[in-house]
């Protein structure tokens, strides 16, 4: 079906019904794509008007999820829509329940104020004709038409939710409560007014003490929405933050609304990490590649880890490349790795031998690996390798030439003496990078024993 302006700007109010069902209808069969090519044909006014219809046109991470939750937690990016989202409910609560007592709570009043009351995606923003809500700041009260009241808090005065009682909440930004875990608790233990009191959550995912309060909570939903969800942002912001920060720990926790957190004891940071990155266009060509390669220990369920290290010429060693496959047969992991080494001008593969080492070289072969390859014994070498590999991280001596997601969150995964507490059964990735990086640490160490630079 093809949306025209025509159809937003119908006059007659049967005919704007009847033709808003159909726009709603058409939208959601839309790609992400035909949306865009929609709203740029779109005059100022009819962006306006087109704005200002929320239900139908929401994204699905901003859509109420069915059944009887408590706590609606929408984690997401920047830009994604989850004031838009917040204040629709809380606009929809207060419509629906003329006698409704509201609390919304922000990281402080100042913000609470700016962004939920009078913010462009704020409530009085999102009101509709004939229904805009009364703000009396000595109060700190918002009076809808209906009856309902919303009452502001700042999480930083969290006492002052010990005593009211409320039939809904929403709560903003819950990732900038600094002092957040008193006034989720006291917020929870007033919401007793109605038969389902529900509190909604929005905010960009960081680990603080409130955050997890909410995730350990009961009747507890979640939605998800990345910055370049929202089709209503210009492409070229969107291009923009994806090109400066996309697989960065910034992008995949403000863009994409990932939720990053550090193991306890974990041999590599988020933040180590961070430091180490650099442009893959900045290193120059490589003076010695490496591939790492960690076998599947099955023949379903893991992946294949594949990475790519490479001693530069400034003496440092970088990551250039994750190849890992997923769950293949022996000969696509071997083609894989055959295909890494090639694009790279590797000198040699190591490879985890607990499978046998004639086994793994047997099959790299097969797909016409000519490259010497050196077994290693992960099950009494793993801890061992892995830590001096962490400490070259911690001296700088190694980098990542580029973002590589799922690798950076199974080296966050590996702990001091040989732990794992990351994504998936099994570092994969992890430990190939391992055993590619502590190849190079031990060439350069021979190399400088014996004064010369290449072993």
């Amino acid at each position: 079906m093809k949306i025209t302006a025509v159809a937003i700007d119908a006059t007659d109010t049967a005919s704007r019904q009847e033709r808003s069902d159909d726009i709603w209808t058409g939208w959601a069969k839309l790609t992400e794509a035909e949306r865009r090519s929609v709203l740029r044909d779109l005059t100022v006014g009819q962006r306006r008007e087109l704005a200002r219809r929320w239900y139908g046109f929401e994204n699905d991470g901003q859509r109420a999820p069915p059944g009887d939750w408590r706590i609606w937690l929408i984690r997401a990016g920047r830009g994604f829509g989850k004031t838009r989202a917040g204040s629709e409910w809380v606009s929809e609560v207060a419509r629906s329940h003329p006698a409704a007592r509201i609390a919304l709570v922000g990281a402080t009043q100042t913000d609470g104020q700016r962004v939920m009351i009078d913010g462009p995606s704020g409530l009085i923003a999102v009101a509709r004709h004939g229904e805009a809500p009364r703000w009396m700041p000595g109060k700190r009260e918002l009076r809808f038409a209906s009856g309902a009241v919303a009452t502001l808090y700042s999480a930083e005065a969290g006492e002052e939710l010990r005593g009211p009682e409320h039939h809904f909440a929403w709560c903003d930004e819950l990732a900038k409560w600094r002092r957040g875990e008193a006034a989720w608790d006291n917020l929870m233990m007033g919401m007793r007014l109605g038969e389902r009191p529900r509190i909604v959550v929005t905010t960009t995912p960081r680990v603080n003490a409130a955050m997890q309060r909410v995730l350990a909570a009961p009747g507890l939903e979640q939605t998800r929405g990345r910055t370049r969800d929202n089709g209503w942002l210009p492409e070229s912001f969107v291009a923009a933050m994806l090109e400066s920060y996309g697989g960065t720990r910034l992008g995949r926790q403000e863009l994409d609304g990932e939720m990053l957190e550090d193991v306890e004891g974990a041999l590599w940071t988020r933040a180590l990490i961070e430091r180490c990155r650099v442009d893959a266009d900045a290193i120059g060509k490589p003076v010695r590649v490496v591939i790492g390669v960690d076998p599947p220990a099955t023949s379903t369920g893991d992946a294949c880890g594949i990475v790519v290290a490479a001693l530069l010429r400034d003496g440092r060693l970088a990551v250039v490349e994750d190849a890992s496959v997923e769950n293949p047969p022996p000969i696509l992991w071997a083609q894989a790795a055959a295909a890494a080494a090639a694009r790279w001008g590797a000198d040699r593969v190591v490879a985890e031998s607990n499978m046998g080492g004639e086994m793994v070289e047997s099959t790299l072969r097969q797909a016409d690996m000519k490259l010497p390859v050196v077994p290693v014994h992960a099950s009494v070498g793993k801890a061992r390798r892995a830590e001096p590999v962490a400490l070259a991280y911690e001296r700088g001596q190694v980098v990542h030439a580029g973002a590589f997601g799922r690798l950076e969150d199974e080296l966050c995964g590996l702990q001091v003496g040989g732990g794992y507490a990351g994504p998936g059964r099994s570092p994969d990735r992890a430990d190939a990078c391992v055993w590619a990086l502590a190849a190079l640490l031990e060439g350069a160490r021979l190399a400088k024993t014996v004064g010369v630079r290449r072993v």
